[in-house]
C-alpha cells in the first residue's frame, strides 16, 4: 500500500513539472523583405504553432523591401497562435523601412546594441540619375495612418512612429527604449530570454495578453534551407540588376555568335534568376518559372543538339524548380510532410533524369526521323545493289532484297546471270542498272590467278 501511495505521489509532484516544460523556436530573417520572406515567416510561426511552443523569436535584419509583402507578414504574426517576439540582431543589423513596421506589428520587440530600426519613407523606386523617386502625399499618409495603428494598437508610441517616415527618423537601442518603441535591449539569446520572462505581451494571442515564460526554455534553431540562402543572395537588388544586365548581354552574344549555345543558356538562367530576385513571385511561382524554363531547354536540346549543355541545364532548373514548388506556405515546412517529401526528393531527381535523357535522345530521334526525307518509290530504289537471273541483252530480269525486277543496262553492254549491278534510275517499273565495275574486275584478277 505504502509503494501505491509513494507512486501517486510522485506522479502529482512530476505532472506540473513535464506540463511546464517550454520551448521557444528560434529562426533568422534576412535581406529584403519579399513575397518569399512572407513564405519564411509563414513557415516558421506554423512549425512554433504545431508545437505549441512559448514563442518564437525571429532575429531580423533588412533594411525593408515590398509594402504588399510587409503587410501580409504583419497579418500572419497578428492571427498568431503563438508570441512573436522580432529580434534585430546581431550587433550592425537593422530593421528599416518595412522591418520596421514588422518591428512594430509583432508581439514584443527587442534589439541588440549596435543595431538600428526607423527610416520608414515610402518611395517608388530610383530614376535613371540614382536619386529616390518620392511616393506622393496620398501613398505617405496612408504609410503613416498605418504605422500610427501598428504603433497605438501595441500601446508603443505613436508619435515617434510618425516620425520614421515624415522626419525619416532612425533611432538606437537606448534610444528606442527610452521612447517605448521597443521593449528589450540582449546581447544576446539567453539575454532576451531571461529578460523577456515574465513580460506581457504587446498584442493579445488568442484574444488574450500573454505572459512570456522564457527562462530555461528549450530553445529549437529552425535553420534556413537552400532555398531560403539562395533567395536571400539573389533578392538583393544590386544583385537582381546584375543577373538582369548580364543575362541580356549574354543572350545578345548567343545571337550573334550561332552554334555555341553556352551565352543563350547561361543568359537565360540568369534572366530567369533575376526575375525571381525582383521578388514578384512566392517559392510556387517561382518553382513554375523554373520548370518552364527547364522544359525550354529540354525542348532546344531536342531540336538543337548540344552535346548534353542544355540537357544539364533543363536538369537543374527542373529540380531546383521542383524544390521550389513543394515549399513554402500551407502552414508546414513544406507542403507535404517532412517523411513524404525525403521520398518527393528522389522522385523530383528521379523524373528531372528521365525527362533529360528522354529529350536528349528519345525526343531527339524522333525529330530527326520527322526531319529526315521520304525514301519511298524511285528514291527507295536508287543506289541498291541487285543481281543478273536473267542476262541483261540489254533488258533482262534481276533480283533486289528477295524480289524480282525488269532491269535494262544504261550503257547498253550485256551483263551475265550472276554479275552483280546498281540501280541509277527508274522509268516506270522497269530499272536502270550499270554493273558493279569494281566488283567484277577483283573477281577477274582472282580468276587470272
Amino acid at each position: 500500500m505504502r509503494k501505491v501511495l509513494l507512486i501517486v505521489a510522485l506522479f502529482i509532484l512530476l505532472t506540473p513539472a513535464l506540463a511546464q516544460a517550454k520551448t521557444v523556436y528560434v529562426a533568422q530573417i534576412k535581406g529584403q523583405i519579399t513575397s518569399y520572406t512572407y513564405d519564411q515567416f509563414d513557415r516558421y510561426i506554423s512549425e512554433a504553432e504545431r508545437a505549441n511552443a512559448n514563442a518564437i523569436i525571429i532575429e531580423l535584419d533588412t533594411p525593408g523591401g515590398r509594402g504588399d509583402a510587409m503587410q501580409n507578414i504583419i497579418q500572419r504574426i497578428q492571427t498568431a497562435k503563438v508570441p512573436v517576439i522580432i529580434y534585430v540582431y546581431p550587433s550592425g543589423a537593422m530593421a528599416a523601412s518595412a522591418g520596421t513596421y514588422i518591428a512594430l506589428g509583432s508581439h514584443l520587440i527587442a534589439m541588440a546594441p549596435g543595431t538600428g530600426i526607423g527610416a520608414c519613407r515610402p518611395i517608388l523606386g530610383y530614376s535613371q540619375n540614382g536619386s529616390i523617386i518620392e511616393a506622393p502625399a496620398k501613398i505617405t499618409n496612408f504609410y503613416v495612418a498605418y504605422i500610427k495603428s501598428l504603433a497605438e494598437a501595441s500601446g508603443r508610441n505613436a508619435t515617434i512612429a510618425e516620425k520614421f517616415i515624415t522626419e525619416d527618423l532612425s533611432l538606437t537601442p537606448e534610444e528606442a527604449l527610452k521612447y517605448h518603441v521597443i521593449e528589450v535591449i540582449a546581447y544576446d539569446l539567453n539575454d532576451l530570454l531571461n529578460k523577456a520572462d515574465g513580460m506581457k505581451t504587446k498584442l493579445p494571442v488568442n484574444g488574450k495578453y500573454v505572459t512570456l515564460s522564457l527562462k530555461d526554455a528549450q530553445v529549437v534553431y529552425l535553420r534556413p534551407t537552400f532555398k531560403d540562402q539562395l533567395i536571400t543572395y539573389i533578392t538583393d537588388p544590386v544583385v537582381a540588376y546584375v543577373l538582369l544586365t548580364l543575362g541580356i548581354w549574354a543572350l545578345i552574344l548567343g545571337f550573334l555568335s550561332p552554334g555555341w549555345h553556352v551565352p543563350e543558356t547561361a543568359g537565360a538562367i540568369m534572366i530567369a534568376l533575376a526575375i525571381i530576385g525582383l521578388g514578384y513571385f512566392g517559392y510556387r511561382s517561382a518553382g513554375l518559372l523554373l520548370i518552364f524554363l527547364a522544359i525550354i531547354f529540354f525542348i532546344a536540346e531536342a531540336l538543337t543538339p548540344t552535346f548534353g549543355l542544355f540537357t544539364v541545364a533543363g536538369f537543374i532548373s527542373f529540380v531546383i524548380g521542383s524544390i521550389f514548388l513543394f515549399s513554402g506556405g500551407g502552414g508546414v515546412d513544406y507542403l507535404v510532410s517532412r517523411e513524404v517529401y525525403s521520398q518527393l526528393r528522389l522522385v523530383i531527381i528521379t523524373i528531372g533524369i528521365l525527362l533529360a535523357v528522354f529529350f536528349a535522345f528519345g525526343m531527339a530521334a524522333v525529330i530527326r526521323a520527322h526531319r529526315r526525307k521520304a525514301q519511298t518509290g524511285k528514291e527507295e530504289m536508287i543506289g541498291l545493289e541487285g543481281e543478273v537471273i536473267e542476262p541483261l541483252v540489254p533488258e533482262g530480269m534481276i533480283k533486289i532484297r528477295g524480289e524480282l525486277w525488269k532491269a535494262v543496262s544504261k550503257t547498253g553492254e550485256e551483263i551475265n546471270i550472276g554479275k552483280k549491278v546498281r540501280v541509277v534510275g527508274m522509268e516506270g517499273l522497269k530499272l536502270i542498272v550499270v554493273r558493279e565495275k569494281e566488283k567484277n574486275v577483283e573477281e577477274e584478277s582472282k580468276g587470272g590467278e
